[in-house]
């Protein structure tokens, strides 16, 4: 009786499993509605390698059930002994030879695809004047926020990323400290970001992100790096290509812009007298010496979370500014000054400040 009410316990807490797991399968962060064509094909291939393991499984049952069965003592008898099949040489082979079929129906399109998805070759192509033809953007990943450099434009952002839709986006991964790893689950992926080597690969955004929660993709660190690592997100803005030119020419325009210590403004003078030496409020030409240490905040206020995860408010921004380390614990901000640094009034001023640093409004 107590065997059949744990199994109930079991079944139970696996329904309960499901109902909640059912939330994972958001547009915008699930893997198994993908929004583009490497997540499409990746998402393929995992429901053929599925079907092949179903088919073993179904096979191997019927012919369990099927021997337990035909040869139960019940219907045999006591003294029946079924016949003797060690060292038949067919069978040797049907079972040797069936799953090393099984294993290259499965290999060869996995490796084809691993194959097809590591060509960057595109990455380094040029039209006749020189100019390279493909989107390169260059993540490095730091404890714990992600920094986002599109060389060939002339411009730099952080925790949220920009594409626009409908071609390949190629990717220089590295990380600047310890080893993450890059992942937009409904999109494709993951790869991981080293401190010693760059890694290459490349993903297509199908969709614009306007209609999704947030109006983003999720991004994640998928590599345990630290206290914070569950808190190391990042989102995906994705545009369409005239949407994201007119993008890249308002981040082209904000080049040599700065805080100044001497503005009426409290909030500028506080930010440039206390952050301006780690974060930039300009394009990566106008960044100031030593200003890479921290995000670039040229556009924080067209962010859709604060820190990745938090709500993007100024009651939050406020709490954050305050004392870092509390939300995002192993931060190097928390390392910068002391909690309670700043007084309510620059507080409220430094966040108005940094919630209009805006290119999209």
């Amino acid at each position: 009786m107590m065997k059949g009410l744990k199994k109930w316990r079991l079944f139970s807490l696996l329904a309960v499993m499901t109902v909640f797991l059912s939330a994972c399968g958001e547009e915008y962060i699930s893997t198994l509605q993908p929004a583009g064509a490497v997540g499409k094909e990746q998402f393929n291939l995992l429901l053929f390698s599925i079907t092949i393991m179903a088919l073993v499984t179904i096979v191997v049952s019927v012919l369990y059930i099927y021997a337990f069965l035909k040869f139960r003592r019940s219907k045999q008898g006591e003294d029946f002994m079924p016949k003797q099949v060690e060292g038949s040489h067919v069978l040797e082979t049907i079972w040797t030879v069936i799953p090393i079929v099984l294993l290259l129906i499965l290999a060869v399109p996995t490796l084809i695809t691993t194959y097809k998805f590591g060509d960057v070759a595109a990455m380094e192509q040029v039209d006749e004047n020189g100019n390279k033809t493909a989107l390169t953007i260059d993540v490095t990943a730091k404890l714990y926020w992600w920094e986002f450099n599109y060389p060939d434009l002339g411009i730099v952002t952080s925790q949220e990323l920009v594409v626009p839709t409908g071609e390949k986006v190629y990717f220089n991964l590295k990380a600047a400290d310890v080893k993450h790893s890059f992942w937009i689950p409904s999109v494709g992926g993951k790869m991981d970001t080293n401190v010693d080597n760059i890694n290459k690969f490349y993903l297509v955004f199908d969709e614009e992100s306007e209609g999704l929660k947030d109006g983003v993709f999720y991004g994640k660190c998928a590599e345990l790096c630290g206290p914070s690592h569950a808190l190391m997100d990042f989102k995906v803005k994705t545009l369409a290509p005239e949407a994201f030119d007119s993008w890249v020419a308002s981040m082209q325009a904000t080049e040599g812009q700065t805080a100044s210590q001497d503005s009426a403004d409290l909030g500028e003078a506080t930010f440039a007298a206390n952050c301006l030496g780690c974060h930039a409020v300009s394009s990566v030409t106008g960044m100031p010496s030593g200003a890479a240490m921290g995000p670039n905040l040229t556009s924080f206020g067209d962010r859709s979370h604060l820190a990745g995860f938090m709500k993007h408010d100024k009651e939050n921004l406020m709490k954050w500014i305050n004392n870092p380390e509390e939300f995002k614990p192993g931060n190097i901000m928390a390392t910068a000054y002391e909690p309670g640094k700043f007084s309510d009034e620059e507080l409220s001023a430094l966040a108005d400040y940094l919630l209009g640093l805006s290119v999209e409004k």
